[in-house]
């Protein structure tokens, strides 16, 4: 599943567009390596989620509680929650940087796994089904299981932030109803100037650290009546001030929530408008979890 990284819109958890910047800030070694380190601890989690049986962050909880969320899922309502990965039982420290780290599920009925797919595969209508956040949208590169991407971010509050984004994903057919995706972010540059005779790009890595990485993992699965989706994204920006702190948090907390929210609305709108002429009424669906 070649999708493209919509999640994008989760840069936002940042707090950066919401806050004037006081000053410039720039990527270190030191908090890439660290943010390297926290996607490698990540990833490992993720392999042994799928050893365990676990393809949904909710398949980890207990059967009362697991249950609970399937019967609101089918509802149409969205389970959202933060993450974050330790190590060894330990925070991972990242000098000069935050993570944000966020999971969210959503059921799509009557839909089949290829349905869902030919919407996250259609990324050049991505900035039509997830305006106005993503004013750009376009497949560069397709090779087999392997795309290269390109968005471009728009957010405007006290601040108004445009960020040029290329992305590498990668997707796998785990099995005939289940399929996963992961999408990199190769390159995040800031625009400056945005709309004026001298826009122009800040150099790479050296800008107002709104967003300087952003990995997007994605999990699919086919039931007998719809598909379960489920987005996980690890976002790195810069480290606020702790002056900023009171207004920062709260931020952190909120926004990541509504943001993952409309975009999975967002997408299981895309999938029930595009299959409407030819989708039955919904049935019943077998708990989140379990296999037709």
């Amino acid at each position: 599943m070649r999708q493209i990284t919509a999640m994008l819109l989760v840069v936002w958890t940042a707090a950066g567009p919401l806050v004037p910047p006081a000053e410039g800030a720039e990527l270190k070694a030191a908090t890439l390596a660290a943010f390297d380190r926290y996607i490698r601890a990540t990833e490992a989690r993720m392999e042994d989620d799928l050893r365990e049986g676990h393809f949904f962050f909710v398949d980890r909880l207990p059967d009362n509680r697991r249950h609970a969320i399937d019967a609101q899922l089918l509802k149409g309502m969205v389970e959202i929650q933060r993450l974050q990965t330790l190590e060894e039982g330990r925070t991972i420290p990242i000098p000069s940087g935050m993570i944000h780290h966020w999971v969210g599920v959503i059921f799509v009925p009557n839909a089949t796994l290829p349905q869902v797919r030919a919407i996250l595969e259609d990324y050049d209508e991505h900035e039509k089904f997830y305006k106005p956040d993503i004013r750009r949208s376009k497949l560069l590169e397709r090779n087999g299981n392997e795309s290269k991407t390109y968005l471009q971010l728009y957010k405007k509050s006290l601040v108004t932030v445009v960020l040029n984004a290329n992305f590498d994903i990668t997707d796998t057919q785990v099995t005939s109803t289940r399929a996963q995706t992961k999408s990199y972010s190769t390159r995040i540059a800031e625009v400056a100037n945005q709309g004026k005779q001298d826009e122009h790009e800040l150099p790479v890595g050296i800008d107002h650290g709104y967003m300087w990485r952003l990995y997007t993992y994605w999990r699919i699965e086919e039931k007998k009546s719809g598909v379960y989706l489920q987005v996980e994204v690890v976002a790195l920006s810069r480290k606020f001030p702790l002056f900023l702190t009171w207004l920062i948090n709260p931020l952190i907390e909120n926004i990541p929530r509504s943001t993952i929210s409309g975009l999975l609305i967002n997408t299981r709108k895309a999938v029930i408008e595009r299959n409407a002429a030819t989708v039955g009424p919904v049935v019943s669906s077998p708990p989140l979890g379990s296999h037709p």
